[in-house]
């Protein structure tokens, strides 16, 4: 389920911020000097990597391992499911994120700057949200442990 927890923010301790500040600093470094050696077309792809999703991801496993932990159960897989969750959740952002670009893309050198991007905002929300929608669903497939009965 998606859901929205304030009270994870509490659970959240300074130096993990610090880390996800780190990987997002390192990960635009990497791009100025990408788009530097070999141009701003290149450089932008660079730009668009997720860069705090490590960090994301390894905090995310370590917190539902420390919750789990504390009613006395191993919290591993439960970790693992999470952080995979946030990775679907990722994924489907980066495909919203695509719909986002093309709208820019093509429309911007023609049209309003402030209409194409609130445009291009809508598109991505819209994309993302609705796979999201579908995956929840399932329609993009069969569950893994049904493959065995096909």
């Amino acid at each position: 389920m998606v859901e929205v927890r304030f009270s994870a923010l509490k659970q959240t301790k300074p130096h993990e911020y610090l880390l996800r500040f780190l990987f997002g600093g390192l990960a635009t470094v990497l791009a100025g000097v990408v788009a530097k050696v070999w141009g701003p077309g290149i450089g932008g792809l660079f730009l668009a990597f997720p860069a705090i999703f490590p960090a994301s991801a390894s905090l995310i496993e370590s917190h539902e391992k420390k919750r789990k932990r504390k009613i006395g159960k191993d919290g591993t897989n439960r970790g693992r499911m999470a952080a995979s969750s946030d990775a679907a959740g990722a994924a489907l952002g980066c495909a919203g994120l695509c719909g986002f670009a093309i709208v820019v893309w093509r429309m911007l050198p023609w049209h309003n700057t402030f209409l194409v991007i609130a445009l291009a905002t809508s598109v991505w929300f819209l994309l993302s949200a609705g796979l999201w929608e579908f995956r929840k669903r399932r329609i993009f497939g069969l569950r893994v442990r049904n493959l065995g009965r096909i």
